[in-house]
């Protein structure tokens, strides 16, 4: 075996004890917590499931639709200065939709690559939109109030303080390119893992390999801010974005909760990572794409993601960037 072939593995194996040595510290974080609370949980779990029907495709497709509704408002409005038209917001009985808090374009004139990138996801996300209110048809949800603020009072803000990232001031995503980065980290890494987890919930083959595909394409966004980000952070340490980025991952996982490993289905307490490579000189290894052991990326429930978007733990029906809740069947966090 080569030198080069033994340096690989050597790195290799630190990038999978590193992972292990932060899913034992969530482990340890959550664990009592879990333990309380399991019990009581799978009561309450087992008496929902009992009472309610499963979800239709319909349902699951609304709820993606509203995740789409915040992500394609947030990026159309750093690109244009302006969101979606009235017409891709009214449900699809014609109810208005709701109304945007926030939102200013970005000046990305000192960044075109940047700029580019925010073009393309904009696009995307419009389309996004576009697709799943066209297959939903009538049955198409209004979209809901959304609050993409970059004010002190904002929800960007209170994130960001939740990770710990405001001591020199609040933060803003629409404040400069770097800004409008940590911004969208916020959301793909979410968009990704909300897609994956829907995807078993969905019964017809059509809408699953349509889910794939929109979920194949915030993967492409996730990656495309992980990488942008990572290449600033290597570029100039001292703006400290590989850093904010693991402190939005455990903010994310603190919210979402501590669900027990699955290494199989891509669950797991740890479901969330930034972009801290591992190995030093030429045996660093970049962290783009967020796995497991098994090389899967995780999953979220639909109650996961929106503790995430509500920023709160718990069961909760509102709150975050969408003050007043989503709309659909799939509304309560927990």
């Amino acid at each position: 075996m080569t030198d080069t072939n033994q340096q690989l593995i050597a790195a290799f194996d630190e990038r999978a004890e590193r992972r292990n040595e932060r899913r034992d510290f969530f482990k340890a974080a959550f664990g009592a917590a879990a333990m309380a609370g399991a019990g009581a949980a799978a009561v309450s779990l087992g008496s929902v499931v009992n009472a309610q029907t499963a979800p239709t495709d319909a349902d699951i497709l609304n709820f993606a639709l509203n995740l789409e509704y915040l992500e394609a408002q947030f990026y159309l409005y750093a690109v244009n200065g302006t969101g979606l038209a009235a017409t891709l917001t009214a449900s699809g009985t014609g109810t208005a939709g709701g109304t945007v808090t926030g939102g200013a374009k970005v000046d990305f004139s000192g960044d075109a690559l940047v700029a580019a990138y925010a073009r393309e996801i904009a696009a995307d996300e419009l389309a996004h939109v576009t697709f799943l209110r066209n297959q939903l048809g009538t049955s198409a949800v209004a979209m809901p109030n959304i609050n993409i603020s970059g004010a002190a009072d904002g929800p960007f803000n209170a994130a960001a303080t939740a990770a710990g990232l405001t001591a020199g001031g609040a933060f803003n995503p629409y404040a400069s390119p770097e800004n409008f980065l940590l911004g969208a980290f916020l959301f793909e890494d979410v968009g990704v893992t909300a897609y994956k987890g829907a995807a078993p919930l969905l019964t017809s083959s059509i809408y699953i390999e349509a889910a794939a595909g929109i979920l194949a394409v915030e993967a492409y966004h996730a990656a495309i801010v992980r990488t942008a980000l990572y290449a600033k952070g290597i570029a100039t340490p001292s703006k400290m974005l590989i850093e904010a980025t693991e402190a939005i991952s455990n903010a994310r996982d603190s919210l979402d909760g501590a669900p027990a490993l699955d290494a199989v289905r891509g669950i797991g307490p740890d479901g969330d990572q930034g972009i801290l490579p591992s190995g030093t000189g030429v045996n660093t290894i970049a962290n783009i794409a967020p796995l497991n052991e098994n090389g899967l990326a995780y999953s979220r429930t639909p109650g996961q993601v929106l503790n995430i978007v509500y920023l709160k733990a718990g069961t909760n029906t509102a709150g975050g960037f969408f003050p007043n809740g989503v709309n659909g069947t799939l509304k309560t966090s927990g």
